[in-house]
């Protein structure tokens, strides 16, 4: 599959299945390679080989996934509101949306434009709120499923690396699909990974799937720089009582079980997920507000991590 293919005009009618995903790009064609290789899955208990990493992006200096265990904790808000941060603190930060089937970031960022092709023929991010962007929902009509089988998710993470002309950045963030699957394992089989942030919610159900997690990245040789619990409480905004809906303290117990820091705990609001529904996320539509201030200090603490790595990490922005 290769999805920067250029088109090839002909007299016959195409009724192939590629022809029925026919984008809106007109200088791109998702193409179907029957010869795609899915990436060998680890095995359980065995000792991991170093998987070949032959796109390094030398212009990017962190590449961050953010990932979850589970579905609904809230991980495209966390990755839109940390990259938005970073870049407000002074950084040069990307988006990359690696969830091919439920991309998020168009809405979530406010543009769903299609992206132009170089001379070089790579896509041109598009750019909202300072951030470079790239994702799958700018690339096909809305309302059309991707059904896709593991090696296609293969060729268009490597794709969404390889072929995007990204340019300068401190930071790339990945927005992950949950859970453990292909998309994790194709990313780290592509490019050398800083680390990883794992999103989680205080209650029990979501805090096994953190455990899951950190064992996948684990086993794929992948740091984890921390833990973000999101909608760790919420404050009355009439009384101004603090109430936790989901239990207490998942995110701090699981992370002191792990030995993984805990780098923030975000209070629920119902104004983070207005905000990104509009396509302003909370730290760009209400700066000063405490949901802001509380992605902010993730974005501190971020860094803080990264500069703990080695002086050749060190950042200048923070």
């Amino acid at each position: 599959m290769n999805l920067f293919k250029k088109s090839r005009k002909t007299d016959t009618k195409d009724t192939s299945p590629a022809h029925s995903r026919e984008k809106s790009h007109p200088d791109l064609q998702v193409v179907d390679n029957p010869q795609a290789r899915r990436p060998a899955a680890p095995q359980v208990g065995m000792p991991q080989q170093p998987q070949a990493q032959n796109i390094l992006l030398p212009g990017v200096q962190y590449k961050i996934a953010v990932a979850s265990g589970k579905g609904g904790v809230g991980k495209s808000t966390i990755a839109v509101n940390l990259a938005i941060a970073l870049s407000q603190a002074g950084a040069k930060v990307g988006l990359m949306d690696a969830d091919v089937y439920g991309p998020s970031i168009p809405t979530m960022m406010g543009t769903k434009e299609n992206p132009q092709t170089s001379p070089e023929k790579k896509l041109i991010p598009l750019i909202s709120h300072d951030i470079k962007l790239m994702s799958m929902g700018f690339l096909v009509p809305d309302g059309q499923a991707m059904i896709w089988r593991g090696p296609m998710l293969h060729s268009a993470i490597r794709q969404f690396l390889s072929d995007v002309n990204w340019g300068e950045l401190d930071y790339l963030i990945i927005d992950l699909p949950p859970g453990t699957g292909d998309a994790a394992l194709s990313l780290t089989q592509s490019i050398p990974l800083t680390g990883a942030v794992i999103v989680t919610t205080p209650q029990d159900v979501a805090l096994a799937d953190v455990r899951r997690g950190a064992a996948m990245f684990e086993k794929l040789g992948v740091p984890i720089l921390g833990i973000i619990e999101n909608m760790s409480f919420f404050v009355c905004p009439h009384c101004k009582e603090r109430t936790e809906i989901f239990r207490a303290d998942g995110g701090k117990k699981i992370s002191e079980k792990l030995g993984i820091p805990l780098l923030s705990q975000i209070p629920l609001d119902s104004e983070v997920c207005t905000a990104g529904d509009l396509g302003v996320p909370i730290v760009a539509s209400h700066p000063d507000s405490p949901q802001a201030e509380a992605f902010r200090h993730t974005a501190s603490q971020l860094a803080e991590e990264l500069r703990d790595q080695g002086p050749e990490d060190e950042l200048k922005i923070l």
